[in-house]
């Protein structure tokens, strides 16, 4: 049996014996959290280039309906990553755990990739918030990220070095292009979420901006800020710098305190589509920190 195969079935017999009435509750609430912060990314419009119930965005093999397919698949994943964390298990039992939901999530799309990067990104941070619960750790975003760090940070490294990734789209276009992917992003404890995304919501809100105005400044930010591999694979260095000057001009604008913002959106959703650009980096980003949001806030 290998290692992963081990950890993962003593983590089984150590769930069903160890893990309290208290936080299993805590532990399904940082599920549902989860599956919203999907679904908000989902449901957000405009939203340059990317999927949502209005239109499919650059996609032409993905549609709302297939989303929604994915996130019913990955319904229990998330609570398995808090309870996971809840006792501080190794990063093999994590990772199976994300390779089985990738699984699951395949067959429910018909092997078509929807939500690869979240599973990873938004399932660490599961796990983080399973620990803090563990130990009465006030879900701060600064806990939370120490947390990553702390308990999972060597071995996210780790994941992330060439010699033990496989050769998919993002880390091909990562090497190619000398940028940073999911791994990279992990490794560095989400610098995307707590130094970009998250901020941005915090500073939209404190503006004044609704919560839709608020998730667009951040997909926004995100696009303006990180590298996204998913834009590299499309458009090539090219595509990057218009995605990135596209974005910046939004914020420098004003974002979503600027009367005409929709307008401004939907022209860059319509750029991005003619060019056939999809931000689905930053949309993981923007979901991930949308979940540090609500538990930093306690939001029910």
């Amino acid at each position: 049996m290998k290692r992963a195969d081990r950890a993962l079935t003593i983590f089984s017999v150590r769930d069903a014996e160890l893990v309290s009435p208290s936080l299993r509750k805590a532990c399904l609430h940082t599920a549902l959290c989860a599956i919203r912060s999907l679904h908000a990314e989902l449901v957000l419009y405009p939203k340059p280039g990317l999927v949502s119930p209005v239109d499919n965005g650059s996609h032409s093999d993905m549609d709302a309906e297939l989303f929604m397919r994915s996130l019913f698949s990955l319904r229990h994943y998330f609570k398995q990553m808090a309870q996971a964390g809840t006792q501080a298990v190794p990063f093999d039992v994590l990772k199976e755990l994300g390779l089985q939901a990738e699984r699951r999530m395949l067959a429910a799309t018909g092997g078509i990739n929807t939500h690869r990067g979240a599973i990873f990104s938004l399932g660490i941070l599961c796990a983080a918030a399973g620990y803090c619960h563990a130990q009465s750790l006030p879900l701060t975003p600064d806990n939370l990220r120490a947390v990553i760090c702390r308990q999972w940070g060597a071995a996210l490294l780790d994941h992330a070095s060439p010699s033990v990734a496989k050769l998919s789209n993002g880390i091909r276009v990562a090497h190619l292009y000398a940028v940073h992917g999911a791994r990279a992003e992990g490794a560095q404890c989400f610098p995307a979420v707590f130094e970009i995304g998250l901020p941005q919501l915090l500073q939209s809100f404190a503006a004044g901006s609704d919560t839709t105005g608020a998730q667009v400044d951040a997909l926004f930010g995100l696009m303006a800020q990180m590298n996204d591999t998913n834009i590299y694979h499309r458009g090539g260095a090219d595509g990057a710098a218009l995605v990135r000057l596209a974005a910046q001009d939004f914020i420098q604008q004003g974002g979503s305190s600027h009367p005409e913002w929709r307008a401004t959106a939907l022209a860059c959703h319509r750029l991005f589509v003619s060019r056939n650009l999809s931000p689905g980096g930053a949309a993981d980003m923007l979901s991930a920190s949308w979940l540090v949001y609500q538990l930093a806030s306690g939001l029910e």
